[in-house]
């Protein structure tokens, strides 16, 4: 400190919080690797601030601590496990299965095909909480039947990303086991929480395919009646008890679980990754190799998270040295309309983040900085945890870093533009920002089945 003195360098100790999470930021939308942008950005500050003489060392002593307590966190016991279960589903041909028989079912109808893609999008989302094996497995299977039976371009896939992304907010989803973890919430609460959310995501997306496809034929017609002769004839039944009961069973064993009180979120994952292998095994889709290929996706998504939890945890805690946390929440306490304010910024931010960056960092950066203020302010932590998960499922829609967009764009087909995959998104935007509003204004909504519950 003596040598800025003696130069007369002022500098204003307390910009060091908000410039460093502007580090982070920016190697962040550079695409520099999450975990080592803010464990780089961490030490970089550090020694600024050891320098400036306004950070004190003993903060970092903390460090091993918090890490190990990362390690044996019992409630991020269930993302790998819910990882597992998704992909180890995605190979089991389920979705595959799913999109054949829901759409000759419903192929009676204008606009029947997507439809299907909605109740198929809730029940995946229901499996395997993954967006982005939703979105895929969907964009691959559905999109060219759409678009070869007359279907318009830009509700075909808009439809498939919206409903692929339902996995955000339908349990078990992990955007919610994270955000759980950071609210310190239990996760129950949040999976009970989101149910009648999710479901009137889903209700919008069908409705306004309904509403789409009466007012506009030309759009999305029903199936041809030889194709649905074609695929519904003898053994149709058995196809489609096969193709539904399975899933649904498998949801009933991992949700009903959690719902009943009879196993904690993890265990119930673990419930699940079994049942995802018994199906797989009834489907003649496991085998060594297959499960080798799950356990390596498993593994990497894991570490990955964990590295980043890593990351971030020195970022808090040098970030907290620096007395960001203060800046932070001085800022949002002091916000005009308190309640009011505060929601309508962290809203905006999380939703603003989320046009650049993943959720994992959106939740492991900011959602600590937006608790402490929550908790001032006497929020339901249950309830905001469930719309900041229902915004976080809308940023990965919007345009033009949407992430279920790339998804999509990855396994479009020839003649399908990123331009028509953005129009066809936005009604799916709007609709979703109309149920977070909804949900919002009534948090009962969301508190109703919690408090039915826990009676």
């Amino acid at each position: 400190m003596d040598f800025w003195n003696q130069y007369e360098i002022v500098f204003d100790s307390e910009w060091l919080g908000p410039l460093m999470f502007l580090g982070a930021l920016v190697l962040l939308s550079f695409g520099y690797p999450v975990a080592f942008a803010l464990g780089g950005v961490a030490i970089v500050f550090a020694i600024i601030g050891i320098v400036l003489g306004v950070f004190d060392p003993v903060f970092l002593t903390a460090m091993p601590q918090r890490i190990f307590g990362t390690m044996s966190n019992y409630t991020l016991l269930a993302i790998p496990y819910f990882i597992f279960m998704g992909s180890m589903l995605e190979r089991s041909g389920i979705a595959e299965r799913l999109l054949e028989t829901v759409g000759i079912l419903l192929g009676k109808l204008r606009g029947g095909l997507a439809l299907a893609v909605v109740l198929v999008g809730a029940l995946l989302a229901a499996t395997t909480g993954v967006v982005a094996a939703t979105v895929v497995a969907m964009g691959l299977i559905s999109l060219p039947i759409m678009l070869r039976y007359g279907y318009n371009k830009e509700l075909a896939t808009g439809v498939i990303a919206a409903s692929g992304t339902l996995g955000q907010i339908i349990p078990p989803s992990v955007v919610l086991v994270v955000l759980g973890d950071q609210l310190g919430v239990s996760v129950g609460d949040l999976f009970v929480g989101s149910v009648i959310p999710g479901l009137m995501m889903a209700g919008a997306f069908a409705l306004h395919v309904l509403i789409s496809a009466w007012i506009r034929p030309d759009i999305a017609p029903a199936l041809p009646e030889e194709v649905r002769k074609e695929f519904g004839g003898k053994g149709f039944l058995g196809r489609v008890f096969n193709a539904i009961v399975p899933p649904l069973v498998l949801i009933l064993l991992v949700l009903g679980s959690i719902f009943f009180g009879y196993a904690t979120p993890t265990e119930a994952g673990a419930v699940g990754s079994l049942g995802a292998i018994v199906l797989a095994a009834l489907n003649r889709k496991l085998g060594w190799q297959s499960l080798k290929d799950v356990c390596d996706v498993t593994l990497r998504n894991t570490a990955m998270v964990v590295f980043i939890l890593f990351g971030s945890t020195a970022f808090s805690l040098v970030f907290r040295g620096l007395d960001g946390d203060r800046f932070v929440f001085d800022a949002l306490t002091n916000l005009p309309g308190e309640e009011v304010g505060f929601l309508f910024v962290s809203m905006f931010v999380v939703f603003l983040l989320g046009f650049f960056i993943d959720f994992f960092e959106i939740c492991f950066i900011v959602i600590p900085l937006f608790v402490p203020v929550a908790r001032q302010l006497n929020l339901d932590l249950v309830w905001y945890g469930v719309i900041l998960g229902a915004n976080l499922q809308t940023s990965f829609l919007t345009p033009p870093f949407g992430f279920a967009l790339f998804y999509l764009r990855s396994v479009a087909p020839e003649g399908v533009t990123t331009a028509n995959i953005y129009k066809g998104v936005i009604p799916f935007i709007l609709l979703q920002l109309l149920v977070l509003i909804l949900i919002i204004v009534f948090p009962g909504i969301v508190s109703f089945l919690p408090s039915i519950a826990k009676t």
